[in-house]
């Protein structure tokens, strides 16, 4: 049975309506972007399928075009629907995001990388440059690697703050896992890093290891 002919007090679109977006369930919301179902299969149930099939919400949002046309009734179509919703709910978070005032909460700090990138598929190591009074001259994001690992190269980090002239950095990068435990990796590049930043005159306040939902300061450890 579609959607159309259930009764309209169940159906997802009358009930935001009336009741608002949070009376919705994941699938219910997805559903809506997902407009139509397919065969035998109404847009709720796929939605609910999708959902469970990808293990969570996010897993699905940040699942592959292969993965998500290999599903049977879906393609393109409904990919660029996925992929909508998601670039919306992170333009939406990054314009209601306040940018901290000065980089020295690391729960502010861990806030605002998890939105900048806690999203990413690739591990990405990016450095945070401050001035003298530790305000955010620019976010820079150096390097890119493998789903697991990537390539930190000491002589571009310092390149990159000489460049801006920063008084001080913020190292950080994420773990696409979603697990933001640091590796023992993680702290040796963290102290090679530091030894090069410091020959230069540059603090290096935190290391910050994002996951999507969760962060791990190296400063809140003692591990700086």
């Amino acid at each position: 049975m579609t959607i159309k002919h259930w009764p309209t007090s169940e159906r997802p679109r009358e009930r935001l309506l009336s009741h608002g977006p949070q009376a919705l369930t994941d699938a219910e919301l997805l559903a809506i972007f997902l407009r139509t179902g397919c065969a035998g299969t109404s847009a709720v149930d796929l939605a609910r399928q999708l959902i469970n099939d990808f293990g969570s919400l996010n897993a699905l949002l940040q699942a592959s075009q292969q993965a998500v046309c290999a599903v049977p009734g879906l393609g393109p179509t409904k990919y660029a629907q996925l992929q909508a919703v998601k670039e919306l709910g992170l333009r939406l978070a990054k314009e209601t995001l306040v940018e901290p005032a000065s980089m020295t909460s690391s729960k502010q700090v861990g806030q605002y990388l998890c939105l900048q990138l806690g999203h990413y598929q690739r591990e990405v190591f990016a450095l945070l440059l401050l001035d003298s009074q530790h305000r955010l001259i620019q976010l820079e994001e150096l390097f890119q690697g493998t789903i697991d690992s990537a390539s930190v190269h000491p002589r571009e980090v310092v390149k990159t703050a000489l460049k801006h002239n920063a008084a001080a950095v913020i190292l950080s990068h994420n773990h696409p896992s979603g697990v933001a435990e640091p590796s023992r990796s993680d702290r040796l590049i963290t102290d090679s890093l530091c030894q090069a930043l410091d020959i230069v005159g540059v603090r290096v306040l935190d290391h910050v290891v994002v996951g999507q939902r969760q962060w791990v300061s190296f400063a809140d450890r003692g591990w700086l």
